[in-house]
């Protein structure tokens, strides 16, 4: 990978960054930056022009968060947010959406998100679909991974469903090849899992099934972290490696 490689990313609660990829980026000297809109005041308007210029974003990774993507009223930079990766998608460029942010790509582009007739918090196995087209990204045949969600996306027009579970069908997807849209959190280390725990009031909102003790959640080995991690790494790479030819910043193979 070239240094100066431009990777943008957008926060929604504070204290997330983007986990693991972070230390993946830094040791290829990416330039990495961020638009933190948990920080911006409730009361007054974004301008799309207060966000990156498309031209100077190489790379996009869209974090997770608590709200909704359907939620406006209360989030009102949702609405521009949308518009802008709207403008961002349609030059072909990379982009990473982790379960909020894969969210918000496929309702950007169209694509329903609702309420999951199950919450999902806590370790959960996820398998690849089935007969997928060779060029598509790579999955293991199934993996288990950290979920926390309570809604899903419905598959964006054109684009192939990845990976499912019994809990969520809609668990991955792809865009041509340049966009990635995960529901769960490949990006997961030991201080964000922490982190997350932290939130008792977003806890408390979680039950049924596929809703994990919090007692054993708390209980994860680092080591359990390491496959998700890896899997985002790779997606890194598979994005960058398709648009490689439209973009001066590229992975080198």
């Amino acid at each position: 990978m070239k240094s100066h490689l431009k990777v943008h990313y957008f926060q929604h609660i504070a204290g997330e960054g983007y986990g693991s990829c972070h230390e993946f980026l830094k040791q290829y000297q990416a330039y990495i930056s961020a638009t933190e809109f948990f920080a911006l005041p409730l009361d007054r308007p974004l301008e799309i022009e207060a966000l990156p210029r498309v031209e100077d974003v190489d790379l996009l990774i869209i974090m997770g968060g608590t709200m909704s993507v359907n939620d406006e009223a209360n989030f009102p930079w949702v609405k521009i947010e949308k518009r802008w990766l709207r403008r961002y998608l349609s030059h072909g460029k990379p982009a990473i959406g982790l379960c909020l942010g894969g969210q918000l790509i496929a309702n950007a582009l169209g694509a329903g998100v609702s309420r999951n007739p199950e919450q999902e918090l806590g370790w959960a196995t996820v398998h690849k679909v089935a007969n997928l087209p060779q060029e598509c990204f790579s999955l293991p045949e199934q993996f288990n991974i950290l979920q926390w969600h309570s809604e899903s996306f419905e598959i964006p027009k054109g684009a192939v469903h990845l990976a499912e579970n019994q809990a969520c069908r809609n668990q991955m997807y792809q865009l041509g090849k340049n966009v990635l849209g995960f529901q769960f959190h490949p990006e997961s280390t030991p201080e964000t899992l922490s982190l997350f725990l932290e939130d008792e009031e977003q806890l408390a909102q979680f039950s049924g099934k596929y809703v994990q003790d919090l007692s054993e959640l708390k209980k994860t080995h680092k080591n359990k972290f390491v496959e998700g991690n890896q899997i985002l790494n790779r997606a890194i790479e598979y994005v960058l490696a398709k648009t490689a030819p439209h973009s001066e910043n590229k992975l080198l193979f």
